[in-house]
């Protein structure tokens, strides 16, 4: 018998990484210059690893099939947050709003292919994200969702999230709390 592993699944940009605002709303950095991580970054993933999570990172990337991001430069920035973070995995659409696939948020299909790679139990995990595309995709894909409030003025706040957090921080916090068992347990 195969023992299921929870996870937290993470949002990317707004999440673990600053991202450039114009006009209220957010966007993914399109240079290596402008990807920073959040001060917390790196602490919070480390938290949720020591609590026996798997940390996967789900994000619409967009920019790669538009042409305005290379994907040199998306893998130099995804070797940094590696670098910074201790993460399990990174899964990437590259799906636009226009044309979207099974697997660009809001659509559950790169957690449930994380799911399927990893032997995740759904329900015993989560998702955190700064948008509500994060947490319908989070909701359709069955695990418990955290709402990072960035206080978006041109975008629409999730309405059933599970819990609200200003930072990652907080929403770990949160997870810890609701979800208290050690990697020993299981």
């Amino acid at each position: 018998m195969v023992t299921m592993r929870r996870a937290v699944f993470l949002d990317r940009d707004g999440v673990l990484t600053i991202p450039e605002f114009r006009d209220g709303r957010s966007f993914a950095p399109r240079t290596l210059e402008a990807f920073r991580l959040y001060p917390d970054a790196a602490g919070a993933v480390s938290r949720l690893k020591e609590e026996g999570f798997l940390v996967i990172v789900v994000t619409n990337q967009p920019d790669i099939t538009v042409g305005t991001l290379s994907p040199d430069v998306l893998e130099a920035m995804h070797l940094r947050l590696r670098a910074a973070c201790p993460i399990d995995a990174i899964e990437v659409s590259t799906a636009t709003r226009s044309r979207p696939d099974r697997r660009r948020k809001p659509a559950p299909g790169m957690l449930l292919d994380a799911a399927a790679m990893w032997d995740i139990d759904l329900p015993a995990s989560f998702m955190v994200g700064d948008r509500a595309s994060d947490v319908e995709c989070g909701r359709s894909a069955g695990v418990r969702t955290v709402f990072v409030d960035l206080a978006y003025s041109n975008e629409s706040a999730p309405e059933t999230p599970d819990a609200v957090a200003s930072n990652l921080t907080e929403a770990v916090d949160w997870i810890c709390a609701v979800a208290p068992w050690k990697k020993s347990d299981g």
